[in-house]
């Protein structure tokens, strides 16, 4: 039943590049802008997504959910492209938490970033792969792909003396599971004084809302945008100093 749920959250999804824009005091409203073709096959390329200029295939596997390309990602590849004025990626160093198939990496190293993508270690084969495949004929900074297990190994992994990090993104990580605690405090590790933090979700459960609440304690946060189909948020957050 998830795996079906997983599927159908790619349909009807828009061609068009159109948005329209909320009054200023409010988040903006956009639509994501992606067809999907499934293929019959357990591995499957997804040959046409653009963004950034560029051609990008995904090797997705449907048999883990941290290789399929989510809403929340679409939604921010999409946001990235077209507000890089007000979210300046240029030389910037980006971690992304949960990095999944990487197009998240992949657009914001399009983008001129220094990117790391993390995610768990059943999934680096898949993302190196994806980032190698899109990345090693155009001339970017190459993103690094690291193991990063939410909550484990902060400080001896990413210690904050070393780790100085522009933007932090996430896209698609609160989920219904079990891991919600250690993903708040990942992000409060890796987000320090001066770090903006990109959050782009689907919004399904009353838990996600739950740790929405818990999020805007931590961070000041302000919503920049939605996408009303499939009930994508995207917000910005900065930590909190004590």
């Amino acid at each position: 039943m998830e795996q079906e749920e997983t599927l159908e959250e790619k349909e009807e999804l828009e061609d068009n590049n159109d948005y329209s824009s909320a009054p200023d005091s409010g988040p903006r409203v956009f639509k994501i802008l992606q067809k999907w073709v499934p293929k019959a096959s357990h591995y499957f390329d997804k040959d046409h997504y653009s963004y950034a200029g560029h051609q990008i295939t995904i090797q997705e596997s449907i048999e883990n959910f941290g290789a399929v390309v989510w809403p929340g990602a679409l939604a921010l590849c999409q946001y990235l492209e077209s507000n890089q004025q007000e979210v300046n990626l240029k030389d910037k160093k980006v971690l992304e938490i949960g990095a999944g198939t990487g197009l998240v990496s992949i657009v914001a190293s399009m983008l001129g970033a220094f990117v790391t993508a993390t995610d768990l270690p059943e999934v680096l084969v898949n993302l190196e792969f994806n980032i190698s495949k899109n990345t090693r004929n155009i001339d970017v900074h190459k993103p690094e792909v690291r193991k990063l297990v939410w909550g484990e190994n902060l400080n001896e992994d990413f210690p904050k003396s070393t780790h100085h990090y522009d933007f932090i993104v996430a896209t698609d990580v609160v989920y219904h599971h079990t891991a919600l605690d250690p993903l708040l405090v990942t992000m409060a590790h890796l987000c320090q004084p001066g770090t903006i933090l990109l959050w782009a979700n689907k919004f399904r459960f009353s838990t996600d809302y739950d740790f929405l609440d818990r999020f805007s304690n931590i961070f000041d946060i302000t919503q920049l945008a939605e996408f009303p189909e499939p009930n994508v948020k995207l917000f910005k957050g900065t930590i909190r100093e004590n």
